[in-house]
Parts: C-alpha cells; structure tokens; sequence
C-alpha cells in the first residue's frame, strides 16, 4: 500500500501568468495555440476575523489533497509535483487567499483517506475527483460541484468479452478492479456474479498493474480517469460501453464551515467568469483526446 506523501512545491514554479501549448482535445487548445491561464494570487486580501479565509491569509500557507496517480486530475511529474485540473482548481481558490503556488504544501489523498485527512486537520481541503453524496456529507462539508464525470470501464485493447458492466455478471472470470472508498468500487458492485469478482486497491496504478500481468481484465472509474491511462498507454487500453453513473467533484472540507464553502463556490464561479476553469482543463484533463470544456455546474447549497 502506498503510504499518504506530503511535499510543497518547488519555489521555481512561475507566478502569474502561465503559458502552455494545447493539443489532442476537441477544444481550441487542440489547435496547438498558446493558451494563457492567469493564475492570480491576491495581494492583502481581507476575510472576516476568526474565518478560515483569514487564517489561511494571515499563514500564507495552504494544506492541500489531492491525487498522486491520476492522469489529467492530480499527478505526480518527473519533479515530483502534482499536476492537473484538480491542481490547478485548488491553486485558483488558494490564491484568491493570497497564497501562491510553491506555499501550497500537497498531500495525497487517496480515496479511503480523504475524510480522514480532512477531520484529522492534515488538510485544509481536499481537491481529489472527490464525488459529493450523503454517505460522505456526515463527515465533511462540500463546496461544488465543480465537475461532473460518470463511471466507466476500461479493459485491454484485445478484450472483446467486456462491452460494458452488464457483461460482467455473465462473465464471472473477468475480474474488476477499482479503489477501496470510492463510490465507483461501491457502484459496480450491483453488476458483478459474486463479490470475488471484484479486487480493490487502494490506488489506482495499482489496478493498472494488475490489468498489465493479468490479474484483473477490467478496470472501472470515472470516464475523465480512464481516459488519462489510455491517452498513456499506446493503444494497450480502450474504454468500453456508455458512462453508468453520474460523478459530481465537490471539494472537500471541515464539516459544518459554511463560510469556507461559500467562499471557495464564490472562487469557483469567479474562475469560470474570468475563463481560468475553461483554459485549466484545456491544459490539464482536455489534452485527452475525447474530452470537451465543460461548463462549471451550478452549486449545491453550503451545509
């Protein structure tokens, strides 16, 4: 089992305005144009006295989780820093705080950790393809959604057996895999021969290795993951059958602080206004062939 890393970035990493070539997405970043992101960070900002907001101000310093192993949402580079959408969400609302990217210290947030480091005050918030349902909402607060993804499958490019979940209950031999604590591991359950036939790990490269030497022969997430291992894998994997659920990404914090919430909802429709949200995923999840700019959904209410 990987254990939870923490880093903070490296204080190369540019402030302001960055500048990245887009290519492979049905947007105009795949145009292969510049696309420029102003990643702003406040200056002096004020928030109410005692406020989460304020604390995180008057620190300069932000804790923050995210995923480590997923392509496009939260992965580690060859500098072993986190980069994605979810990252570049997490940075926008950090900066309207006044805290810029290298004072960002990351931590991993695998799916049966994030409540954890959440509760425990590891983190501050959590930005992790975090699905928002009550099950977790007694636990934390979600600000969100800023995205909505849905569950799919991926197997090996030579599996014709698989076409889609309902294939699985009349194929007891092919095995699945997904993350233990995610609500993909939780909805395949209803299509599956026997609970044999479904393996968890608790990230999700490790169910890619076991889909390479054999040991699954179907691996099930949300579509915007699954699309990220196949744009990677040099046509090894394809995606089979249409999206079965529907995944809305909150943004995970101490239960009960409407304020934060408010706030970081706030932060999310000013990044979509300026058209931060729209050229973050162009760089990020929308290099992916497949992939289209979403539209920030609406908010749930703060609770």
């Amino acid at each position: 089992m990987r254990r939870t890393r923490s880093l903070t970035l490296a204080a190369g990493l540019a402030v302001g305005t960055l500048v990245l070539a887009g290519c492979g997405s049905d947007s105009d970043a795949g145009s292969g144009d510049e696309v420029e992101v102003e990643a702003s960070v406040a200056e002096a900002p004020e928030f109410p006295e005692g406020s989460t907001m304020a604390e995180i101000a008057d620190a300069g310093t932000m804790d923050i989780g995210t995923k480590f192993d997923q392509p496009g949402f939260g992965l580690l580079n060859l500098e072993e820093v986190p980069e994605g959408f979810d990252v570049r969400i997490a940075e926008y609302i950090a900066g309207q705080m006044g805290v810029a990217p290298e004072d960002i210290s990351w931590t991993e947030a695998p799916s049966a950790q994030r409540e954890e480091l959440i509760e425990s005050g590891d983190v501050q918030m959590v930005v992790a393809t975090y699905t928002i349902n009550d099950e977790r909402r007694e636990r934390v607060t979600f600000a969100g959604p800023y995205y909505v993804a849905g569950q799919q499958i991926l197997v090996a490019a030579d599996n014709d057996v698989i076409t889609g979940p309902d294939d699985l209950a009349a194929n007891p031999d092919q095995v699945v895999c997904s993350v233990t604590g995610s609500t993909p591991a939780e909805n395949i359950r209803q299509y599956l021969a026997s609970p044999d036939q479904l393996v968890e790990f608790s990230v999700y490269d490790d169910c890619i290795s076991a889909l390479d030497n054999g040991q699954v022969q179907a691996v099930t997430t949300d579509n915007v993951i699954l699309t990220g291992f196949v744009a990677e894998s040099d046509d090894a994997y394809k995606l089979v059958g249409e999206q079965f659920t529907e995944e809305p990404y909150g943004i995970g914090i101490e239960k009960g602080d409407v304020e934060f919430c408010e706030f970081i909802n706030e932060s999310l429709q000013q990044a979509a206004d300026d058209g931060y949200y729209q050229q973050a995923w162009e760089e990020t999840a929308g290099q992916f062939e497949g992939t289209e700019v979403p539209e920030l959904p609406a908010a749930d209410a703060c609770e």
